[in-house]
């Protein structure tokens, strides 16, 4: 259904909107997001709000932002990483006459928001059979089966369309930032991740985050991923602004990267 929607969205040139939370797997769920979405020919922004003023998730004060956003408003809200939780903030959405698609992995409570569709693998009645995603693995096989139903319209050739297994760094590195369980999937994911950061595959942001932590990408391991680059990423979003954790993760210019990446290295140094 979430497909559907944001095939339909992308096809009628719909301005998207992707609403984050503030911690590292929320970044590198956006980054996929952001990533894919404009590799299908999507026009899209992203918004993350600041923790201590909007409160957690897609709240009323977040669709206000969301209306000013400065790259235009928004015709269409799309959460990573949160949003199940955001009935409230559905409802100030859809009478701002703006839809809302969810992706999620946080467990939910006794209603459900009224979005046009929810992704999450621990919703009632979801049949799919890992339920320790983190944020950015449900938001990636959206963006599978997004590039899937586009194949299907004739948008793409039938193994046509953008490589999204070039995002798998960021995947891995949010799975393990999150601490999520590591069953059999989410260890395929995090296992295709390292591969590909161990033979020099990776976002120039991954890349930057490696050096300034002082690790060597080529011998790539877990420990790096949750003790070395995600602390690096949460201390904005802890202590600032996450965009910064965001932009450098979507940035493909290598010296913006590592600007970046210093600046989350200085802000990580004063969580300390």
């Amino acid at each position: 259904d979430a497909a559907g929607v944001l095939a339909d969205a992308i096809q009628q040139g719909r301005r998207l909107l992707l609403v984050a939370d503030y911690d590292c797997d929320g970044a590198t769920a956006c980054a996929v997001g952001l990533r894919a979405l404009r590799s299908m020919g999507a026009t899209v922004d992203f918004l993350v709000p600041n923790r201590f003023e909007t409160g957690y998730g897609l709240s009323p004060a977040v669709v206000d932002l969301a209306v000013q956003h400065p790259a235009g408003r928004p015709d269409l809200i799309i959460t990573v990483d949160n949003g199940i939780a955001s009935i409230d903030g559905v409802d100030a959405a859809r009478a701002a006459g703006i839809d809302v698609v969810i992706t999620d992995h946080h467990l939910p409570g006794d209603r459900l928001p009224d979005a046009l569709a929810i992704v999450n693998p621990n919703q009632p009645g979801c049949g799919f059979p890992s339920k320790n995603l983190a944020g950015v693995g449900v938001i990636f096989y959206v963006m599978m089966a997004l590039r899937a139903e586009l194949r299907a319209r004739g948008v793409f050739p039938a193994d046509g369309g953008p490589r999204l297994d070039l995002l798998a760094d960021l995947v891995a590195l949010g799975a393990v930032a999150d601490v999520v369980k590591l069953d059999a999937n989410n260890r395929l994911l995090v296992t295709q991740g390292l591969h590909r950061i161990r033979s020099g595959v990776m976002q120039p942001g991954v890349r930057a985050l490696f050096a300034v932590a002082g690790r060597d990408p080529r011998r790539a391991c877990a420990f790096d991923m949750g003790f070395a680059v995600g602390p690096r990423i949460n201390a904005a979003g802890r202590l600032a602004d996450m965009s910064v954790g965001i932009q450098c993760l979507t940035t493909d210019n290598d010296a913006e990267a590592l600007q970046l990446a210093r600046e989350l290295d200085r802000m990580n140094q004063e969580r300390r």
